[in-house]
Formats: C-alpha cells, structure tokens, sequence
C-alpha cells in the first residue's frame, strides 16, 4: 500500500490491512537486557546508580521491583564507596524471569556481613543484611570485570 494518493496527499494508514501483528524473528519474546554504568568514586554514585536502575525498570514496565531494586543498588555502591577506593561498574541484567544486578569494584578483599546485636543502636554495618532481607538471592560473584576484582550481586524475581 503506498502512503500518498493518487494526487500526492498523505493516505490514513489503515492498520487491519496490514495484518495480524507479530514479533520479529530476530527479537524473541525472551530477550533479555543488559545495562552497565561506570560509577565515579564520589559521594554521588549510589544516587546516580540508584536512579540508573530504577530508570532501567520502569523503561521495561517492572515497577514492582523500584523499592526494593533502589535500596539493594544503593546499598551495595554506598559499600564500595565507603571501603574502597576508585570507581564501580553497575551491570544490570533484565528478563522476564529476574533482575540481576552486580556491582564491581577494584578491592580484592571479601565483603564483610556485620551482625550487630539485637536492639543495638548502630549508624553503619547494616548494608548487606539489608540486602539479605529484601533480594530475593545475592552473593559474590565469580567472574572479574577486567581490572576490577570482587563483584557483589543481588537478584529479584518478579511475583505473579
């Protein structure tokens, strides 16, 4: 069907004769997405990937996930910039069955889970419980990312 009329004018579209709508056999329905982000080593990289994030969940219509994705992101890049120095690599990976997010840094030294004691009033110490209470998974990674040397990572699985 050509878009101009006989005499030059834009036609309307008309979208049933176009057919049945289908996906493109090089785009499968199970396609996955993967994001990375440099993170500079100031006080603005767990805003900055936090936000990177939650921009990359709702792109995808994954709303659930915000809350929970922004606490975890943000408490593992606060981690890297309080104990390490230098920048972080944020790798975000999506697909229908889970959000897979890691964050490298150049430290070689494991992180640490404190425990502090119950009813113990305490400002620091708290980041990887909070991630062990909200991410559905989350570990160390075994890969390095070029020169960076630990990566730690969570995972969310949507519900429903």
């Amino acid at each position: 069907m050509e878009p101009l009329s006989q005499d030059g004018r834009l036609r309307r579209l008309d979208l049933a004769q176009l057919g049945p709508a289908r996906s493109a056999a090089h785009r499968p329905a199970q396609l996955g997405h993967d994001y990375s982000l440099f993170a500079s080593a100031d006080a603005t990289a767990p805003r900055v990937c936090r936000d990177f994030v939650r921009a990359v969940l709702y792109t995808h219509d994954r709303e659930p996930l915000v809350m929970a994705a922004s606490l975890c992101t943000s408490e593992l890049v606060t981690d890297v910039h309080l104990h390490t120095k230098g920048t972080a690599i944020l790798r975000v990976r999506l697909n229908s069955a889970r959000l897979h997010v890691s964050v490298f840094d150049e430290s070689p030294d494991p992180p640490v889970m404190a425990r502090p004691a119950a009813g113990a009033v305490a400002c620091w110490g708290r980041g990887l419980a909070l991630v062990e209470e909200v991410a559905d998974m989350w570990g160390v990674a075994d890969e390095r990312a070029g020169r960076y040397a630990k990566g730690v990572w969570f995972e969310l699985w949507p519900t429903g």
